[in-house]
């Protein structure tokens, strides 16, 4: 692969587009990438793995020959168990070194479906199903988690399922506590395989297959939608990941001797690609920061002193764990070691982003991707000018585009500079559409363009700007939400005519779901039974809304469709009322669209007064919409 210039500019991207892709001799598959990396740093750090997250425990450490020889012997094992090319083998497990041997294994011998843990038990097999899996590879019962309850509970209602697979967690714990716990615990449950012992029975030295991979072979499902409501499977190919990972590294640089350290789950693209594969095709080392990952009390506690430990070099996160980490003093640790972190998955606040750099010194880059497009397809460029609250430039072969559609989400044309569109991907890394056909429709505008649903402008630069979300999902830290679960929750209360979820604004996680109530006439509920009615017929926690605003009538558009963004402006209202509430001066909040934000918060005072202009901004700087002061007199 020949050398390309460090993006500075858009016209540094354009320059590297010069050289197609095709041309640029990348591997045909996930195991391709890995083992030539493997062949030109065969003693190179690869995989590390810290379980419990303190500053001094010792990390389970390979270099990339042993990781190649892991993935290999995974691959073998699940050819044996009947794994073939078009069937997947799902894994359910929480961030291990074995979750990496099922992912890259699982892509040679045929397709891995990740699903995310945290999933109720009835939705897991939903996309055991969906994904037409016959191996599946857990956890073993360990202290403190319940996967193999719920997979216990499932088993009996797949019975597609060919052999079931348990990580067992016990194996990095020291004797005698390993031996210990083993003991307390008994045999695995019948017809359980332990993965370690069925993978060491296998060559680490060739595919028994002998299966050569085709680019256009798909490799991945990876679930996407919301965790609640029906979930979305978008297909992978190897060809999307290994240019995922390569375009990725044009911009993150990853090279032998960088650490990049995985805090976000291997069932989410951002764990997988980021600090995954991209790392890999850099020869860059991927510390596994615990299983839990960023949901680790300790690893926040301790997050400083672990990256000068292993001398860190990246990390990504969303904007939820920025918060965290602003409460985590930084001071007296050694963190020369990094480069700069990630932030996707959610919009991120630019004070947040202001007070994050100011007190940690560390450079902040605003990304944005999605699943359908394998991961990344916009970045601040880390050698260039970074504009806090964009979302950057392009990523390298990654097609942008912002399109003016109409209701119908038809095209009529490209959008002018800075004017706002529906913001659109194609190219190399983008997906072929859902497996499931039914969920493809209106997907494609203008001839194979990819129709994101976020609303976003272009400036004169090329630099990329989002001024809001046409789908209806609520991001909370960067976990998705759809509302469509609410909203069916709420429609089983017999006093509820209608009810529309949304989010509002919150200073720690970014958006909070509520959800707004038309009431049938002459019936009556509270607010507080509403409240209990949803907790007690949602199921996914994060998705329980945290208010149930009654009011008099759902607005709705002409053709009796719900109109949100009309309820996401009274949400923001509200929280920014409840914010100045104790400052009589502040007559009036009201949101409005605006033409370059998307939307702003119009404060009403009685007159100019600098100390209380001082005291709103300091109140109101963690939000992620903007406001304009306007006076009475």
């Amino acid at each position: 692969m020949t050398t390309t210039p460090v993006i500075r500019t858009l016209q540094d991207i354009r320059q590297i587009e010069q050289t197609p892709l095709a041309a640029r001799g990348l591997p045909a598959s996930t195991y391709e990438l890995i083992q030539r990396t493997a062949a030109a740093h065969p003693q190179a750090p690869a995989l590390s793995f810290i379980l419990q997250g303190s500053a001094d425990e010792p990390a389970y450490r390979l270099n990339y020959m042993e990781l190649l020889g892991k993935i290999t012997q995974t691959a073998n094992a699940f050819h044996r168990l009947g794994l073939r090319p078009g069937k997947a083998v799902s894994f359910l497990l929480p961030n291990l070194p074995q979750t990496h041997f099922t992912i890259w294994g699982g892509e040679a011998a045929g397709i891995v479906n990740a699903i995310n843990p945290l999933l109720d038990a009835e939705h897991i097999a939903e996309l055991i199903s969906a994904s037409d899996s016959e191996l599946l590879v857990t956890l073993a019962p360990f202290p403190g988690t319940d996967l193999w309850d719920k997979v216990a509970a499932l088993r009996g209602h797949l019975p597609q399922l060919k052999a079931v697979l348990c990580v067992d967690m016990a194996n990095f714990l020291p004797e005698p506590q390993r031996s210990a716990l083993k003991a307390q615990r008994g045999a695995l449950p019948e017809g359980v395989l332990d993965f370690d012992e069925v993978i060491a029975a296998c060559p680490a030295d060739h595919l028994e297959s002998g299966r050569v991979i085709q680019a256009d072979e798909i490799a991945s499902y990876f679930h996407t939608g919301g965790t609640t409501g029906t979930p979305k499977l978008a297909p992978h190919s190897h060809g999307n990941e290994v240019a995922m990972a390569y375009c990725m590294n044009l911009v993150t640089g990853f090279a032998p001797g960088d650490v990049t350290l995985c805090g976000l789950p291997l069932f989410h693209v951002n764990g997988v690609i980021v600090t995954g594969l991209t790392a890999f095709i850099g020869a860059a080392e991927v510390l596994l920061a615990t299983p839990q990952g960023y949901r680790n009390g300790n690893l926040i506690s301790n997050f400083w002193k672990i990256i000068e430990r292993h001398r860190v070099s990246f990390f990504s996160g969303v904007p939820t764990i920025y918060a965290g980490l602003l409460q985590v003093p930084s001071e007296g640790h050694d963190l020369s070691s990094l480069k700069y972190a990630l932030c996707g998955a959610a919009p991120m606040p630019v004070e947040l982003i202001r007070q994050f750099e100011a007190k940690t010194g560390l450079t902040l880059i605003e990304g944005y991707g999605l699943t359908e497009g394998t991961c990344g397809s916009c970045a601040n460029p880390p050698a260039g000018e970074r504009r806090p609250g964009s979302i950057g430039l392009p990523m390298p072969y990654c097609e942008v585009s912002i399109k003016v559609l109409d209701e119908q989400g038809n095209y009529l044309r490209d959008a002018a500079v800075n004017e706002i569109g529906t913001l659109c991907i194609r190219g190399a890394t983008v997906f072929k559409g859902y497996l499931q056909g039914s969920k493809n429709a209106g997907i494609w505008v203008d001839g194979g363009w990819f129709n994101t649903g976020d609303l976003g402008r272009v400036d004169g630069d090329g630099y990329i700007w989002l001024t809001g979300r046409s789908k209806d999902l609520i991001i909370r830290g960067g976990h998705n939400i759809d509302p469509q679960m609410i909203e069916e929750a709420l429609h089983k209360h017999p006093a509820v005519a209608l009810a529309a979820a949304v989010g509002k604004p919150d200073l720690k996680v970014g958006e909070l779901p509520v959800v707004y109530v038309q009431l049938k006439p002459g019936q009556q509920a509270s607010e507080d039974e509403l409240l209990a009615h949803a907790a007690a017929h949602i199921h996914e926690r994060a998705a329980v809304p945290k208010d149930a605003w009654i009011i008099e009538a759902i607005p709705l558009t002409a053709v009796g469709k719900t109109f949100k963004p009309a309820l996401r402006f009274d949400a923001i209202a509200r929280v920014y009322r409840e914010q100045l509430a104790d400052l009589p001066a502040v007559q009036q909040v009201e949101v409005r669209s605006d033409e370059r934000c998307g939307q702003l918060a119009y404060i009403r005072l009685a007159a100019a007064d600098a100390a209380l202009e001082q005291l709103i901004g300091e109140r109101l700087a963690g939000f992620a919409v903007g406001y304009r002061l306007e006076y009475a007199h």
